[in-house]
Formats: structure tokens, C-alpha cells, sequence
């Protein structure tokens, strides 16, 4: 299940939303009639002008269930007030509205943020907040979780020129990141398929500190397409690539020690590190953590490419000591 809390600046429009979409359905109401959305409004609107100064006063959640999922309505409606007390909107005008007009069912739950002694209930982090209490109902109720995007159950048909660009634009950078060594890639084949990246910088110096994509008409903030590509999300999927492929040399580097030819240890670990010597772009550079997974790398093959000195297996007149040995007894002759 997934809670998401958008504007509701307009009580009118959002009833009228809410209840005229095919295939609507009120589950529960209290303090606001359900068989007219405008008297619907009207009892909300009365009982906030008790606070006229309140802005936003009301508050608009929606709850999405995965589309294998029907729970009965009476699950839906428990679930649906769970929500709103967990939120602390209790005590208040509420609409709980089902809908079925997607793939996935999915509850608008409307409130009062003025309640009906005239006290303004708090709204801050409503959003956060709603997605962790989302949480814990997904779990005791046992429903599915969402944990990512599954672009195969995505309706693009359904949805608005906007977010049908947003989706594309994910699909894109999903499926070109695992196979990106540098941010310089990703932007050149992006590029490829018609999206621009664009760099926002830190006052007129070269320090980025954010990105963004656009197609056509449409440009969003990396994290506006998905929290994991931002700047800093992105920077952050190529130092591990990075890392993973330092595990891999510190793999060989066990493997030299065991017999085997020398010479295909000795070139698994320079391809390794040529490949991630290529990714040090200015982009990727900024990056603390994957400069030091490079100085690991590094370190690690300088090492390897390092005469061992060891007197093992040496006749013993060979060794340092036994050098010096005989060194000592040339002296007590010449001394005589």
C-alpha cells in the first residue's frame, strides 16, 4: 500500500473530483452529507470558517493497493481510519471515497484540519508521516508492499502527457545506469534518446550540486523522477560499481597467492583497473567516497606489481645474514 498527500486547496473541486469519477464510490462520511459532493463541500466549508484564518485547511490522502490486491469495504474503511488517527486528524469532518477506475483500487481520504471543536489540528510532515503509517498497516494487514516501481503493472494509458514523460524518462535512465562507467556516459546516451541533462552549479563555480532531465516540453529535477537519481543518488550508484569492482581486485589479489599462471592473475587485475581508471570525469572526481574507493584500487595494484622480498627458500649464504657472515670472517683473516 502507498500513501501519497497532495494540495487541497479547494474543498469544491476536490469533492466534486472525489465523488463524479467513474466508478466512485463513498465508503464513510462524518459531519458531511455523501449523496451531493457540493453540499458535501458546503459542510466542510461551514464548519472551517470556525478558524478563517486557517490555510489549508484541509487535508486530502490517498491510498493505493496493489492491483492483485481487493480488500473488502470494510477492511478499506478500517484501514482508511487507522490512517487518519495515526495522523492525529481525529475528532473531525471526514470522506472516505473508493475507486476503481484504475488497475489498482485505491481510497481518497478527505478531512477537516479544523476540527469540530474549532481547534486546528497540526499538519506538519503530513506527507512523511502518512507514508511510514502506510507502512505499518501494509504489514499488519499483511498487504504487498511497495518497495520499487514495477513499470510492467504501469498503466501509461491512464495517465497525463506530464507523468507519462516523468515514466519514460525513468525507464530511460534505469535501463542505461547499470551500464554507464561515468556520468559523462549516462549523459551521452540519454542524449541518445532525446533527453537533455542539465547541471545546476554552486553560485559561478564548477561545484555541481544538482541535476536535471527533460524531454520536449517537460524537465524535472533528478530526484522529481526518482529519489535515487539525484546528484548525489547518481554519484553514489557509480562509486558502487566502483566498489564492487575493488572487491573483485582484492579477489584476484588472494587468487595470486594460490599456484596458477601468474600472467592471467597479473592481466584480470590490470583490466580491472584500467576499466575503473576510465572513470574518473571531473563529475564522478567530486566525489568523496568514489575518490577513495580509487586510492584503494590503486593502492592495492601498486602493491600487487611489487617485487615480494623474502629470503625463503635462499641457500643460506645467500641471505643477508649469511652475507654478512662471511663479511665478518674476511675481516678476522685480513686482521691476522
Amino acid at each position: 500500500m502507498i500513501s501519497k498527500v497532495v494540495p487541497a486547496d479547494s474543498v469544491y473541486h476536490t469533492c466534486r473530483y472525489i465523488c463524479n469519477k467513474p466508478g466512485s464510490e463513498v465508503l464513510a462520511t462524518d459531519g458531511v452529507r455523501e449523496f451531493d459532493y457540493k453540499l458535501m463541500a458546503e459542510d466542510f466549508i461551514r464548519q472551517q470558517q470556525l478558524r478563517p484564518g486557517k490555510q489549508k485547511a484541509f487535508f486530502h490522502g490517498i491510498l493505493s493497493f496493489h492491483p492483485s490486491e481487493k480488500p473488502s469495504d470494510e477492511t478499506l474503511t478500517t484501514i482508511a481510519g487507522q490512517y487518519l488517527e495515526r495522523l492525529g486528524i481525529v475528532n473531525t469532518q471526514y470522506s472516505i471515497v473508493k475507486h476503481t477506475d484504475k488497475s489498482h483500487l485505491h481510497l481518497h481520504v478527505v478531512a477537516n484540519m479544523v476540527d469540530n471543536n474549532g481547534n486546528v489540528i497540526k499538519d506538519n510532515f503530513t506527507g512523511l508521516r502518512g507514508k511510514k503509517v502506510a507502512q505499518q498497516l501494509t504489514q499488519e494487514y499483511k498487504l504487498i508492499p511497495a518497495i520499487k516501481k514495477d513499470l510492467a503493472l504501469t498503466n501509461l494509458e491512464n495517465m497525463n502527457e506530464h507523468e507519462v514523460a516523468r515514466y519514460k524518462m525513468y525507464m530511460a535512465i534505469s535501463g542505461n545506469l547499470p551500464h554507464c562507467n561515468s556520468l559523462n556516459e549516462l549523459v551521452a546516451r540519454l542524449k541518445h534518446q532525446g533527453i537533455d541533462t542539465q547541471f545546476k552549479y554552486k553560485g559561478q563555480t564548477q561545484e555541481i550540486q544538482g541535476v536535471s532531465f527533460k524531454t520536449g516540453n517537460y524537465s524535472f529535477k533528478g530526484s522529481q523522477v526518482d529519489r535515487k537519481f539525484s546528484f548525489t543518488g547518481l554519484q553514489k550508484t557509480l562509486a558502487q560499481g566502483i566498489k564492487e569492482d575493488v572487491e573483485k581486485v582484492m579477489e584476484a589479489k588472494e587468487e595470486s597467492s594460490q599456484p596458477q599462471d601468474a600472467g592471467q592473475v597479473f592481466r584480470k587485475i590490470h583490466s580491472l583497473s584500467k576499466r575503473n581508471s576510465q572513470k574518473t570525469d571531473p563529475d564522478i572526481a567530486g566525489s568523496e567516497k568514489a575518490g577513495e574507493v580509487l586510492k584503494q584500487m590503486n593502492k592495492i595494484f601498486e602493491d600487487l606489481l611489487k617485487p615480494e622480498s623474502t629470503e625463503e627458500h635462499l641457500p643460506y649464504e645467500f641471505t643477508h645474514e649469511g652475507y654478512l657472515r662471511k663479511k665478518r670472517k674476511q675481516s678476522h683473516r685480513h686482521k691476522r
